[in-house]
């Protein structure tokens, strides 16, 4: 009886001396996924706070035969400029579903954020030609500096070939 209670004795030691354990990474996601929610929203609608983004920010440069590697935020906003006025954009799973990601040394969460989505991107009419849509699977994801700005972004799809629909003559 007595190594029973000891036993016992032992057991609640060992369990009330676990260190808590680290919720960080869960708690920036939680935090990274509200800004990428508002990013998403602000640019469906054409207008992104890009408060939200760090000064050192890099966006990797996906597409085929790109003339450079990255764009840093003012590239990125006159990117986004130039995009909104080409074409509309809709964001047809909402709201999408996030997910971490992990830092890729230590493969361990690190309150990044990535994503899978569709969007509709539409060539509006003008006066000889009408309207044109096509869809687009994208995978996304977002690395957040310390202060939660978005310091890290890369986007993956197929825009070539969206292009080469789009603007192909019928």
């Amino acid at each position: 009886m007595k190594s029973t209670y000891s036993i016992l004795l032992l057991s609640v030691l060992f369990i009330a001396c676990q260190p808590k354990p680290d919720n960080s990474a869960n708690e920036a996601f939680e935090k990274n996924s509200k800004t990428i929610m508002a990013n998403l929203e602000g640019w469906q609608n054409e207008n992104v706070d890009y408060s939200m983004y760090a000064k050192d920010f890099t966006m990797l440069e996906t597409g085929f035969g790109a003339p450079k590697d990255s764009l840093n935020l003012d590239e990125l906003m006159a990117s986004d400029k130039q995009m909104w006025a080409t074409f509309d954009f809709k964001l047809l799973e909402s709201p999408p579903v996030l997910l971490p990601g992990v830092n890729p040394a230590t493969k361990l969460a690190d309150g990044s954020v990535r994503f899978y989505s569709s969007w509709e991107v539409t060539l509006p009419a003008t006066d000889s030609t009408a309207a044109k849509s096509g869809v687009v699977k994208l995978y996304e994801s977002y690395d957040f500096n310390a202060e939660g700005k978005i310091r890290y972004q890369q986007v993956y799809g197929d825009f070539g070939g969206l292009m080469n629909y789009l603007f192909r003559k019928e």
